[in-house]
């Protein structure tokens, strides 16, 4: 129940759905009573029981007005009589067709601009959350997506919100209507009959306790199912990213066999789920059925022996108002049934908002409006969990320097530059700009300092254009020309079919490696920052277009403050510091020749490198 009504809170402001929805559902029932209340009179006409003495009766008195039953019955029953004196029994069955056309016609079309109003309802929550979860998403930092699969949370975002608004927001007619329309019928059968009622109300809970025992065992099962759903949509993600690796080792059959045995155990727990779920209906119609076999019984009895306050016409239509009572009651056990996968989908949605970034701005901080002297790093450490990465680091960047990173693969150069972006925060110590530590600062605002060239080329499936100018809505074409021209990216762009609009496929896919990289570097001169971060910038180039690409990089990285991780020992050569990394701690610094005559670890790489 507490998912359900988190869910609804999606639907604020509910003044814009609440007040017209209730009101149109109130008239849909009332004139949808009116039609069943309509077949006492017709009985009565078609087997002549009303004549012209009971005609008189009901016209002796106008009913004063009220709001009540009473006043409805006594009011149709006034002018019916007046219809039969004027126009006799035909015209009675005349007027008494008519009235029911218009109360059928009222009736549905207030049901239907209840539907209207519950639609724009269910689009507002469905927006609303995945608004939400997306956004949440975003906020995230990146160590959170290191222990999630990612197949997993696009099956919260795609599948499971999908779920919510199948199986939990469209019950809501159910929920809000069904209710009411129970009330109601309840209402106009108490009025009829008190004993019979009574009768009804010791068969219903019966019948109602078995539906919602078979719906509880629905939710474990469509906790499973999704989380099958999800490991089927990682391997699904995984295989699209990897069929030139799976090609290549001939893993065709092997990969295929953990998909089928996901995607069996998928359809394992789905069959179950539909045979609990495909259950409640014919049960709970066997069961209504059985309520009104023993209602026809016992009432039938009563009218029988002259012992019940109805006559045949009157029982009659109080068997057909209680049959009625059965279709929302049934509808309401299946939605119960049907919204516990919902729920299980509305819970896990839930549990992605609800995660809370744990790299965030904290309260009254500040802009960073420019840099102006140092980047420092100071007793900095760093760990995922119990895994220690990073140990007492000591740095000191002035202003447009460069400092670069060199080690052996795992000793915690990426780590150590994610650091600046505030991609990661420090386990311990503070990374101070101009003496300030970076966390007194807005995270957009420091971000706006740097650019970031990744070690894996990370493009979008847009237009080359687009890609070099992400997120800079006011760059020109010749901002963007004149970036690509400076990474050496401009030529091999002209050759393209659309030149700057041509699309690139999904991650680039229709690029070279060199070229993907190029744009990325593109990117990052565009932008133009006082501060950049080169994580391998240059290793997916030829050695043709690293000399150019380099010699661009050594242009723009002049008079800025860089950090450049590198293996290719030969690019870093000018770098005004060099720190060589092993398992997490600086273990030599200083320039190139100072570090090549040390007979260390930076020249035992110089010369693997060179043999």
């Amino acid at each position: 129940m507490k998912t359900y009504l988190r869910i609804l809170e999606y639907a604020r402001p509910y003044s814009r759905f609440v007040p017209l929805y209730t009101l149109f559902t109130i008239l849909g029932i009332i004139f949808g009573l009116f039609n069943f209340a309509l077949i006492m009179p017709l009985l009565n006409v078609l087997f002549g029981t009303v004549g012209a003495d009971d005609a008189a009766l009901m016209t002796a008195q106008k009913p004063a007005f009220s709001i009540s039953i009473d006043f409805i019955t006594g009011f149709f029953n006034y002018y019916f009589g007046q219809v039969i004196l004027e126009q006799g029994r035909q015209g009675a069955l005349v007027f008494v067709c008519t009235v029911l056309i218009i109360s059928v016609f009222l009736a549905n079309l207030f049901r239907y601009l209840a539907f209207r109003v519950i639609g724009a309802l269910r689009a507002h929550v469905v927006q609303k959350m995945r608004h939400a979860v997306y956004e949440r998403v975003t906020e995230l930092q990146l160590g959170y997506f290191s222990n999630e699969r990612k197949g997993d949370l696009m099956t919260r975002l795609t599948v499971d919100i999908q779920e919510v608004e199948n199986s939990v927001v469209n019950t809501l007619t159910v929920i809000v209507r069904e209710p009411i329309a129970i009330i109601a019928f309840f209402v106009v059968l108490f009025s009829m009959s008190v004993n019979l009622t009574l009768f009804t109300l010791l068969l219903l809970p019966i019948s109602g306790g078995i539906i919602a025992g078979i719906s509880k065992r629905l939710k474990r099962k469509a906790q499973q199912g999704q989380e099958s759903l999800s490991f089927i949509l990682t391997i699904i993600d995984e295989t699209l990213s990897g069929i030139r690796v799976i090609k290549a080792f001939n893993a065709e059959p092997f990969i295929l066999n953990k998909f089928n045995g996901q995607n069996n155990r998928y359809a394992d727990i789905q069959r179950s789920i539909a045979y609990k779920r495909d259950l409640a209906s014919p049960l709970s119609e066997f069961l209504g059925v059985t309520v009104v076999a023993g209602l026809l019984y016992y009432g039938g009895m009563l009218v029988l022996t002259q012992q019940s306050e109805l006559g045949p016409s009157e029982f009659i239509t109080y068997i057909v108002l209680f049959s009625q009572v059965l279709v929302p009651a049934k509808a309401m056990s299946s939605s119960f049934s049907n919204i516990q996968r919902g729920l299980v989908s509305g819970e896990r949605v839930l549990k992605v908002i609800d995660t809370m970034p744990e790299i965030k701005n904290k309260p009254g901080a500040k802009e960073l409006h420019t840099f102006e002297k140092t980047i420092e790093f100071r007793n900095v450490k760093f760990g995922y969990e119990n895994s220690p990465v990073l140990n007492d680091i000591n740095i000191t960047i002035p202003k447009g320097k460069t400092v670069a990173l060199v080690g052996p693969s795992g000793g915690g150069k990426s780590t150590l530059a994610d650091l600046i972006p505030r991609f990661y925060d420090p386990t311990a110590g503070q990374i101070l700009i101009d003496g300030h530590d970076i966390r007194e600062y807005t995270m957009e605002s420091v971000r706006d300092k740097m650019g970031v060239v990744t070690q894996e080329s990370i493009l979008f499936n847009d237009t080359i254009f687009s890609n070099i100018a992400f997120n800079q809505t006011d760059a020109t074409e010749e901002d963007v020309i004149r970036a690509a021209k400076i990474a050496n990216a401009h030529e091999f762009i002209m050759q393209t079919p659309d030149g700057y609009q041509t699309t690139i496929g999904d991650r680039g896919s229709k690029l070279s490696g060199g070229q993907r990289q190029r744009i990325s570097i593109a990117r990052a001169i565009l932008k133009n920052p006082p501060i950049l971060i080169l994580d391998e910038a240059t290793s997916a180039l030829d050695t043709e277009s690293e000399k150019l690409v380099q010699d661009a990089l050594t242009n723009l990285m002049r008079n800025r403050t860089s950090v450049v991780i590198a293996h290719r020992l030969s690019t870093i050569q000018h770098a005004d510091e060099i720190l060589v990394l092993q398992k997490g701690q600086i273990i030599e610094r200083g320039t190139h020749e100072q570090l090549a005559k040390a007979n260390g670890l930076y020249a035992r790489l110089i010369q693997m490198q060179l043999s």
